[in-house]
């Protein structure tokens, strides 16, 4: 069972970042279920074989002044993989700090080795205004980006990271993370 994390305080969001990814999941019959991240409790995390965190609009970053909420992070022992704000969310409870710099659009991102079934060159698209610069976090290694990394794990756990939105390009990059062999 997966546990999708909607992070969007807009009502829209949802729409637009939660529910793309409920899609992938319904279509390839992946059990899921979804919470606010401010409605999570311990048996959401117990319950959970495996942790989605979506994304959210560019102007909706009430989960940096939330942060707090996603300390549960730290000692998670199953496998987590961030989407956008997600991934921010993730560099920000490992130490990280958070940068601006607007990417809209298709872009062509160079994977150094093998992330989640994505290697070489692959189109994707991006919709952040702020970045976690992962090459200062020593804890995970970065798989694509040259100046803004836009894919990492976490060294010594399933901690997946991705800035970009597989949900619009790399639809499958979402259900391999939810086979991934862990629990």
């Amino acid at each position: 069972m997966i546990l999708i994390i909607n992070i969007c305080n807009e009502k829209l969001g949802y729409y637009e970042y939660v529910k793309p990814i409920e899609s992938v999941l319904k279509n390839k019959s992946i059990k899921f279920f979804t919470r606010d991240y401010n409605k999570i409790n311990k048996n959401d995390l117990k319950k959970a074989d495996k942790v989605i965190i979506c994304g959210t609009s560019l102007k909706d970053n009430g989960f940096v002044r939330d942060i707090a909420e996603f300390e549960w992070i730290k000692d998670y022992k199953k496998s987590i993989l961030g989407i956008c704000g997600g991934m921010q969310i993730i560099g920000l409870i490992f130490g990280g700090k958070l940068s601006k710099e607007t990417e809209i659009g298709y872009y062509n991102e160079n994977f150094n080795k093998e992330y989640l079934g994505l290697k070489d060159k692959q189109e994707v698209y991006h919709l952040h205004n702020n970045y976690v610069d992962f090459e200062r976090l020593k804890k995970f290694e970065v798989f694509s980006g040259k100046k803004i990394s836009q894919a990492v794990k976490y060294k010594n756990k399933e901690i997946y990271g991705v800035l970009f939105h597989p949900e619009v390009r790399q639809k499958d990059l979402i259900a391999r993370f939810c086979s991934l062999g862990n629990g």
